[in-house]
């Protein structure tokens, strides 16, 4: 039996400018505005004072899931405004040093394994990548874009046609959490 609806709010916090047209929301806060395109989604979002509400009529499974997904999407863009997200990433090597470099909107990793050829990887969007000493910094306000870059950075060290248990180098996330530290 389906449910006539489904139904969720998310609330707005204090310092946050919230702001809809059509099934695109934009949020401002202190560290910068974040515009996400919900039209695709077969949902209905309402934006009444400080309070946006995400409905979905007579919703199949699919439909009352997304309604949760869209919900947690733009509690991730309020966060992302008001602290922004930092991913921490360790350089870890045995024999090989690995060098890491930031070309605009790559990072280059050299000498991987001794491999002669460069390996890169993206970086997505507004994205800030800082290396220090054996650590990468990868810090922003929109959290799939931190998320993908240190994917795509960790994803380009991986090793394959040997065993992952005995070649453990790579770049590997060891922290994430929400708020920009330097």
């Amino acid at each position: 039996m389906r449910a006539i609806e489904t139904l969720t709010t998310v609330e707005i916090p204090e310092g946050v400018e919230g702001m809809l047209d059509d099934r695109i929301i934009t949020i401002k806060g202190e560290k910068g505005e974040l515009t996400r395109d919900f039209s695709h989604a077969p949902i209905k979002i309402q934006l009444e004072g400080k309070t946006v509400t995400v409905q979905a009529s007579w919703p199949r499974k699919k439909e009352a899931a997304l309604v949760g997904t869209v919900c947690s999407h733009i509690q991730n863009m309020i966060k992302g405004v008001t602290n922004g997200f930092t991913y921490k990433l360790k350089i870890v090597f045995s024999h090989f040093p690995i060098t890491v470099k930031i070309k605009e909107k790559t990072l280059t990793i050299e000498n991987f394994t001794g491999e002669r050829n460069p390996r890169t990887a993206k970086i997505m969007g507004d994205t800030k990548v800082i290396v220090k000493g054996d650590d990468v910094i990868v810090q922003g306000i929109n959290l799939e874009d931190v998320s993908q870059t240190a994917a795509n950075i960790q994803n380009a060290t991986r090793i394959r046609r040997k065993d992952p248990r005995v070649f453990l180098d790579g770049i590997y996330v060891y922290e994430k959490h929400e708020g920009i530290q330097e």
